[in-house]
């Protein structure tokens, strides 16, 4: 199987999931280390909240950000194996959000606005398992 030199886009849209996956490596070492620009973005309440959660959420949350960071490096690197990453970074972030919205009620402290990122989170990372497996069509990725 032949492989075929991908269009401009492919490279841009790799390079959004890359720094889009990358500001989730962030997120996920800020929350780790407890840095000061982390806390002073929630309430005590919050930070409480944060600190009691389950090892298997605090796990799903570095598997999910890992998994899609090494997913946009597998597709710059033309691997088709960055579909699969991005599956599994996917249902990591599906194990984290039902310990986040159906475990605890993280609406009640965090409010309605909340819901914005887990959503955006959630449909970027079904668009890049698309564009991965459209990607894999066109032989741009192997």
């Amino acid at each position: 199987m032949k492989s075929n030199k991908p269009k401009a886009s492919y490279w841009i849209i790799s390079a959004i999931a890359l720094l889009w996956n990358a500001m989730g490596v962030n997120a996920y070492i800020q929350q780790a280390y407890q840095t000061e620009s982390f806390k002073a973005m929630y309430t005590e309440e919050q930070l409480q909240l944060i600190a009691e959660a389950p090892i298997w959420s605090t796990a799903a949350f570095a598997l999910a950000v890992f998994g899609g960071f090494f997913g946009a490096v597998a597709l710059i690197m033309r691997k088709k194996w960055a579909h699969y990453l991005f599956i599994f970074s996917m249902i990591a972030v599906l194990v984290q959000m039902y310990y986040n919205f159906i475990i605890i009620d993280s609406l009640a402290v965090y409010g309605p606005g909340a819901t914005i990122m887990p959503i955006m989170i959630i449909v970027f990372g079904l668009i890049l398992i698309w564009y991965s497996k459209y990607a894999m069509k066109k032989n741009w990725i192997i």
